[in-house]
């Protein structure tokens, strides 16, 4: 193994392809992060750090776990069965990565679908608020668990693929998978809490998990969507989003001066008779 490693040491095409890769692998677990934050964000705060890191940590295995067994990962995209229909847009070959694809993104949009649903559905009254709170709180941090698991496996094996397809050498893929993941690590307390703290942001997260589930099933189906244009697309959103939030603090902050104003100069008014 060590001989296999030293000559990429000295190799600039390996240093290029393993920041390549590196970059890539970062890119590919924002979508992975986002939904891990979501789900995490509606258990109780004592659960919240430990159910990501293990989200995370089991990302990590799994993609280490699917490295080591790269030769059956390849075998992934040899079709399976055929419908017999072959198109320009589309055919109708499918492929165990194809179902994987297709069945991980029509989970993405039925739980950002609910999730939007709850996000925006009205209660009866604040009792009953409080009583499903609670009842997500005991129920849904095993549920979490699972759903991150599922998740983890249709962005792994995504994740594999695309590396797969950029260089052939296992050990530049276990240090990309790693180090995008020790990012993803450190990067995933900030984005949830930034996620937490405004409501709109969970919106446009949800969005964004709609647009990739979409992705994931046109690829699923042999329609291939360049990630390129998705990203391009989220970073817009993104800046619209911030340019809004960074409009309303500007309003919020003109409120309070104005409100602090009016109080000192009803306070100097109420103090003129005694003077």
């Amino acid at each position: 193994m060590l001989e296999s490693i030293t000559p990429l040491l000295t190799d600039p095409a390996a240093w290029a392809a393993l920041v390549t890769l590196v970059v890539m692998e970062v890119v590919l677990g924002i979508d992975n992060l986002i939904f891990i934050s979501i789900l995490s964000n509606k258990l109780p705060p004592e659960h919240r750090q430990r159910t990501r890191r293990i989200g995370i940590g089991l990302a990590l295995i799994m993609r280490l776990g699917l490295l080591a067994t790269i030769g059956w990962i390849v075998g992934l995209t040899t079709p399976v069965f055929d419908l017999g229909f072959h198109g320009e847009t589309f055919d109708t070959s499918f492929s165990w990565r194809d179902l994987i694809l297709i069945a991980g993104g029509l989970f993405l949009l039925w739980k950002a679908t609910k999730e939007i649903h709850h996000a925006v559905d009205t209660t009866p009254s604040n009792d009953m608020l409080e009583k499903n709170k609670k009842d997500v709180v005991i129920n849904n941090v095993g549920a979490a668990i699972f759903q991150i698991i599922i998740l983890d496996l249709v962005f792994s094996v995504d994740s594999i693929l695309t590396a797969v397809g950029m260089t052939e050498h296992v050990p530049i893929m276990m240090v990309a998978v790693i180090a995008a993941v020790t990012v993803m690590l450190l990067a995933a307390d900030p984005l949830a809490d930034f996620i937490d703290k405004n409501p709109t942001v969970v919106m446009l997260a949800l969005g964004f998990l709609l647009m990739i589930g979409a992705v994931l099933i046109a690829d699923g189906f042999g329609v291939h969507v360049p990630k390129g244009y998705i990203y391009a697309a989220m970073a817009f959103s993104a800046l619209v989003e911030g340019l809004n939030m960074w409009s309303r603090n500007a309003k919020i902050r003109k409120t309070q001066a104005e409100e602090a104003a009016r109080a000192a100069l009803n306070k100097a008014e109420s103090a003129e008779p005694g003077v």
